[in-house]
């Protein structure tokens, strides 16, 4: 009977059993423990928790409620406190300077003086620095302004939440009755205020969680409540969540003890036949180096690893089960193999590492074995310097090679500082030639690139000067020629009689006038838009609808103009911008056409989807000749009429680039001959 057993515990049906069982309750088990960290965030504690109230869940959701309450009324109290400063910690602040002292002015400021003591050089810094000072100041006033409104948004969407908070003069309230009482009629509480602290159920006080609680006070007042409407949908869920981790549990409690009696069983039995057959049985995988084998297993659990990291939430559930049975197989494949070449003690000897150095010193003995003086020779020139390099004995010839390198570096070096001696005096065209790959060489390369970005930066310093030319003279010529017209017309109507002139005078002052403002206004709004100091709100807009609400109040303009409107989209196209400043940038394009385009001639407007964009392409023929380019006419009171006479300010385009730049989009036009086209991207709302 016991021979029989013993047959049929080696046979090869009975290890494969044991081995897809293995498998089965490894793959089964791992795929449970991630559903279980996925789906409950790693929690397997709930499984042992008495009640909601005595769980991770209540805690949870509580401390995030008063955290935010205590953000809101002891630190930010108010976004115009915020604004303020008022929110900003001190220390904080301190720090960041020191930080922007040490990593940027100390190191790379022209005006750190390491002569001076550090007190004398952070006057200097506070000086010099003010503006960044001030922008990081800037920073940390956003970042608190988005964290007291994320707080707001936070207790808004809880649903059966009651609060009411009060630190000194700062309070906030989700309820008007105040009373104390009125909370406490609630069936889970949090009271804390100057002659009481208390939280209900009283059972919260055990929970191991609790020490959260102590984040009540000191405060002036901190009443919560949490209402059925809270509480109920959350016991239920913390209910069927208990239910299920603890059913999970048992499942990989199961699992692991069939896996331990299953892989205990493969172990002992694992490359051994009966006893008249006796050694391990090698097979084709338990020829492959087992240091080979190991790196393999060890990558097939790290690309396991990477895959379930980068896959989908969605995607871990369905595919977890068959990748991990897949790579399960793989590796227990391996380590059993790895097993049996530890019963036949042939661990060590089976792998690469050894193979190679035993070939290795098999083959230099047997070299040098062998009696001849030609072979020890070669032997002796292969293997000399690698003997030389760890003694003194080669240091004549050592040195030798490293003047050799040290002359062909000092070469280089000199080739680097003649280059940089020309173009420090004003050869920005020469171009250092060092060969190789070397430091020296990477050095040279990066200096020709500095060369090549100093000639561009002189360029762009030549086109910025004549911009400026431009601008001045633009500028000079559009406020002269209402001013001049004003200065003209009253000087004429101060000896005017006849009334019907002076009226008509007048009228042309204030047209005149009403051109001066319009020009003052739209200089303003243009460098108002390009410093990006405009507040953008943004939400999901239909750019479809927009549009043609648009088009239907410029009726009377398009009419006037005997335009044709054609418009190509969808029904709905949803991007995420400004509402207010978008159609700023519209209408500004709008404008440019009633003003610039031929007369009787089409419009086109074409709103395409492209993928996470939306483009917004209008197309018109103007009225002037386009003998300007699409860069120049991007300018400031640049105009497609070089002679000026429109009544446009060239102030349209450049506003509507800066409008739509600050709202993350893009802006950019083209010129076909006379057609003018305007490209608009923004980004398509999810």
């Amino acid at each position: 009977m016991d021979i029989k057993w013993k047959r049929y515990s080696y046979s090869l049906t009975a290890k494969l059993v044991a081995f897809v069982i293995a498998i089965v309750c490894i793959t089964s088990a791992i795929t449970i423990f991630i559903n279980v960290v996925g789906l409950h965030n790693s929690d397997f504690g709930i499984a042992f928790e008495d009640s909601y109230f005595l769980g991770k869940d209540y805690m949870t959701d509580s401390s995030d409620v008063i955290q935010s309450l205590k953000a809101i009324t002891e630190k930010y109290k108010s976004e115009e406190n915020i604004l303020n400063g008022g929110s900003i910690n001190a220390d904080v602040l301190e720090s960041q300077e020191q930080e922007l002292y040490y990593r940027d002015f100390e190191y790379s400021s022209k005006s750190y003086n390491p002569n001076l003591t550090t007190e004398e050089n952070y006057k200097v810094f506070k000086e010099v620095y003010a503006d960044k000072i001030s922008k990081v100041k800037d920073q940390l006033i956003q970042e608190d302004l988005r964290e007291y409104r994320e707080s707001l948004q936070r207790l808004a969407e809880y649903k059966g939440l009651v609060y009411y908070a009060k630190s000194g003069t700062n309070e906030i309230s989700k309820t008007p009755n105040k009373a104390k009482d009125y909370f406490k009629s609630f069936p889970s509480y949090m009271i804390s205020d100057s002659s009481e602290q208390k939280v209900f159920p009283e059972e919260v006080k055990d929970n191991f969680h609790a020490n959260d609680l102590n984040q009540l006070g000191p405060q002036d007042v901190m009443y919560v409540a949490f209402t059925d409407e809270f509480l109920n949908p959350r016991i239920a869920t913390w209910n069927a969540n208990k239910l299920l981790v603890r059913n999970y549990l048992y499942q990989m409690a199961g699992f692991t003890l069939a896996l331990a009696v299953a892989f205990i069983y493969i172990l002992l039995v694992i490359g051994r036949k009966p006893e008249e057959q006796q050694g391990v049985p090698l097979n084709s995988i338990d020829r492959i180096y087992n240091d080979i084998k190991i790196v393999i297993g060890i990558v097939l659990i790290t690309i396991w690893l990477g895959t379930i990291i980068k896959l989908d939430r969605a995607r871990i559930y369905e595919l977890i089960f068959p990748i991990t049975l897949l790579t399960a197989t793989s590796v227990l494949t391996l380590v059993l193999s790895i097993v049996k070449h530890l019963k036949y003690r042939t661990l060590i000897k089976h792998s690469l590492v050894y193979s190679i150095f035993n070939k290795l010193f098999d083959f230099v003995k047997e070299i040098y074995n062998s009696g001849s003086v030609a072979v020890k020779v070669v032997l002796l020139a292969l293997g000399y310097p690698v003997i030389v390099a760890l003694t003194f004995f080669m240091f004549p010839i050592t040195l030798g090679a490293a003047a050799w390198l040290a002359l062909k570096k000092v070469k280089d070096l000199n080739a680097i500082k003649a280059g940089v001696k020309q173009v420090k005096e004003g050869d920005t065209h020469f171009t250092i030639n060092v060969s190789g790959d070397g430091e020296f060489a990477r050095l040279a390369a990066d200096i020709n690139s500095i060369t090549e970005g100093l000639n561009k930066a002189v360029d762009n310093e030549i086109k910025s000067e004549r911009l400026k030319s431009e601008l001045i003279t633009n500028v000079s010529h559009d406020i002269r020629t209402p001013l001049t017209s004003i200065i003209t017309y009253v000087d004429l109507l101060k000896y005017e009689k006849d009334q019907t002139k002076a009226s008509e005078y007048i009228e042309i002052i204030e047209q005149k006038s009403q051109r001066l403002k319009v020009l003052t206004e739209d200089l303003f709004e243009a460098t108002k838009a390009a410093s990006g100091n405009i507040p953008v709100n943004f939400e999901t807009i239909d750019l479809v609808s927009l549009i043609t609400q648009g088009l239907g109040e410029f009726d009377d303009k398009i009419q006037a103009c005997a335009l044709d409107f054609k418009i190509s989209s969808r029904e709905k196209e949803f991007i995420y911008a400004d509402g207010k400043l978008l159609w700023r940038a519209i209408e500004n394009l709008l404008l440019n056409i009633f003003k610039y385009a031929l007369a009787g001639s089409r419009v086109y407007i074409n709103i395409i989807d492209s993928g996470s964009v939306v483009i917004l392409t209008i197309k018109n023929i103007s009225a002037y000749e386009l003998n300007i380019s699409a860069d120049e006419l991007m300018e400031r009171f640049k105009r497609g009429d070089e002679s000026r006479s429109s009544q446009g300010s060239g102030l349209g385009l450049s506003i509507a680039k800066s409008l739509i730049e600050i709202q993350k989009g893009c802006f950019n036009i083209e010129i076909d001959g006379d057609l003018f086209k305007a490209i608009i991207q923004m980004n398509k709302a999810e």
